[in-house]
């Protein structure tokens, strides 16, 4: 075969192979996202909260309220929202969350939450943490996360939003849409590639 019937070829197949390999790397996500919490009886020093979605406060203070951990962040939070406002959603008594919660608003994306975790982590003395945020958006907080904290040991607890347990979200293009754009995301994220390439990642700070 000539050099140019083989480039030709390879000019056909490279593509055929490159969205093999996303569709594969796609079916190992779905996988990934599908798991449930990790050790959920477990105890750990702190409990991270990265907000952005449905029921991932209402999560991490009913854990904190239970006795998973001793303190917890909730990363991402408006600067005008309180822990009263807080433990409202959650049905709970502000005074019974006591001193343990810290609010942290100055993230605004998945690397902002990442440097605030592990700023707090680090002034609270942390070594084991229970992060929680929803499923699909996991496997990415948690590349972002051991990135700044590689000595602290990372638990996932995911949450899963009412609207993807829906018996019919598999069948909306919406939810497609979601898992997808959440996979491009973890894609560019573990490339290292920058925001500037246009990218479909949180927006920069």
């Amino acid at each position: 075969m000539s050099g140019g019937r083989r480039r030709r070829r390879w000019l056909v197949l490279a593509p055929v192979l490159g969205f093999a390999l996303l569709a594969l790397g796609f079916g190992g996500f779905l996988v990934m996202v599908s798991h449930g919490p990790g050790e959920p009886e477990r105890h750990t020093d702190g409990i991270a909260v990265l907000t952005g979605g449905a029921e991932r406060v209402e999560t991490g203070l009913h854990l904190l309220r239970e006795g998973r951990a001793e303190h917890l962040l909730v990363s991402g939070v408006h600067p005008q929202v309180t822990l009263a406002d807080l433990a409202r959603l959650a049905a709970l008594e502000p005074e019974a969350l006591g001193e343990r919660v810290s609010l942290g608003p100055r993230a605004t994306t998945t690397r902002g939450n990442a440097a605030e975790i592990a700023d707090w982590a680090r002034a609270t003395g942390i070594r084991s943490l229970r992060v929680v945020t929803a499923g699909y958006h996991m496997p990415r907080a948690l590349l972002e996360l051991r990135r700044r904290l590689p000595e602290v040991e990372l638990v996932a607890h995911p949450v899963v939003p009412a609207r993807l347990r829906d018996p019919a979200a598999g069948g909306r293009a919406r939810t497609w849409s979601l898992l997808v754009g959440e996979y491009l995301k973890l894609l560019a994220a573990w490339a290292g590639l920058p925001y500037w390439l246009g990218l479909p990642l949180d927006p920069p700070r």
